[in-house]
């Protein structure tokens, strides 16, 4: 447990100095300063009043001669819940707006222009339980519910983009229910969403007891301050994903999410793939996890053969900011609530993809073929054997 609670930065800082700190920044992070943000200080007094972190670093681009930088600072939010999960709804709803709302205006006093919440962050990850009430009560219209409400007014009065991951309940079909991520717009209204394109059926991860995988695409959102999409949690997964929102001209993914440090993986992956998506895709990314231990009145059992339990286990935070050239910041807390912030030149996109050509060397139409064969009920690998030679 104690070990569970160590961030990598921290365990770093008490260990490394001088030339070791540069070198082990350089081969972890991709840099050996992580050129740190100069906030304000009432931002550190306001942070230190709400009990949550607050950082933030830079990804400058090289200068052109032909366009002028383009400078647009980003934000993720990661927090616990705001009270126990057998209150009422309305209480637990109303003790995360409090405690997000103080975070949201350390971000807009800083200037933040485009900020992302973490996966369903308005009400605890209930889909470990399967059961149905009260946590349904939580789903909302994703054009005027009451989380869309509650921040279009914050993304107006500081003229930021804020990016709503709820559990949506659609009446205009019957009621059905979806994993989905509403952005809204600086002015305040909803520019659109995105629902999750892939459903864990995995352990504790007991999701699709309450919705189905997404039916809106790969879409991305032109704002005023650049082309956005949000790749929500289990679809971090498949590169088949990443790759389409690159693909329809993403320049930065947001990947909110609810994982947990269980034995089947997670922690051990975080680290990798929304950096090795921001390669591959040549765009920046942004992993953002939930954090705490989220206990529940029952007792649920899992598809992993443990014995009944009350939580699924604990979100380690650990959120953080890549850029297309493979360079990391530092991540938050693996257990306080925190706010992230990235100061980036979209830029960097393009010279990276310049240099590294992945996108004209990525053969579209090759792959297209060979997938096209694979979905074939018919279909026979292509494997050469020197067995069947005899």
């Amino acid at each position: 447990m104690e070990n569970e609670l160590h961030s990598l930065e921290s365990i770093i800082e008490k260990n490394l100095s001088g030339h070791d700190l540069e070198e082990f920044n350089r081969i972890y992070y991709g840099r050996r300063d992580n050129l740190p943000l100069k906030l304000k200080e009432s931002s550190f007094a306001a942070a230190e009043e709400g009990n949550f972190d607050v950082a933030g670093y830079a990804f400058p681009a090289a200068l052109e001669h032909t366009r002028p930088p383009r400078i647009v600072r980003l934000a993720v939010v990661q927090h616990s819940l705001g009270t126990s999960t057998d209150k009422p709804v309305h209480e637990q709803r109303q003790a995360i707006y409090e405690k997000v709302k103080r975070i949201i205006d350390v971000a807009g006093e800083e200037g933040v222009n485009i900020l992302c919440l973490q996966e369903l962050w308005s009400l605890p990850y209930v889909f470990c339980t399967r059961e149905k009430q009260p946590w349904c009560e939580f789903a909302e219209s994703a054009e005027d519910g009451p989380s869309i409400k509650f921040l279009s007014e914050l993304a107006a009065k500081y003229n930021m983009v804020i990016i709503s991951p709820i559990l949506e309940r659609d009446e205009s079909h019957g009621d059905v229910l979806w994993n989905t991520a509403v952005v809204i717009s600086e002015t305040g209204a909803v520019l659109g969403k995105h629902r999750k394109n892939h459903i864990p059926r995995v352990g504790d991860f007991n999701e699709s007891t309450y919705y189905m995988e997404g039916n809106t695409g790969h879409p991305v959102f032109e704002t005023r301050y650049g082309r956005i999409a949000v790749l929500i949690c289990f679809g971090r997964h498949h590169s088949l994903n990443w790759m389409m929102f690159g693909n329809n001209g993403a320049e930065i993914v947001f990947n909110p999410n609810a994982t947990t440090a269980a034995e089947g993986g997670s922690k051990w992956m975080w680290n990798i793939e929304a950096r090795n998506a921001a390669i591959h895709n040549t765009y920046f990314t942004a992993a953002i996890n939930r954090v705490g231990y989220e206990t529940f009145p029952n007792e649920f059992t899992s598809g992993d053969g443990k014995p009944a339990h009350k939580d699924f286990g604990l979100c380690y935070g650990s959120s953080f900011f890549c850029g297309p050239d493979g360079v990391r910041c530092p991540g938050l807390s693996r257990v306080r609530d925190g706010l992230l912030i990235a100061e980036v030149d979209l830029n960097k996109n393009r010279q990276i993809a310049d240099r590294r050509c992945y996108r004209m060397t990525q053969r579209l139409d090759y792959y297209v073929q060979s997938l096209s064969k694979v979905v074939e009920l018919d279909y026979k690998r292509q494997i050469i054997s020197e067995f069947e030679k005899q």
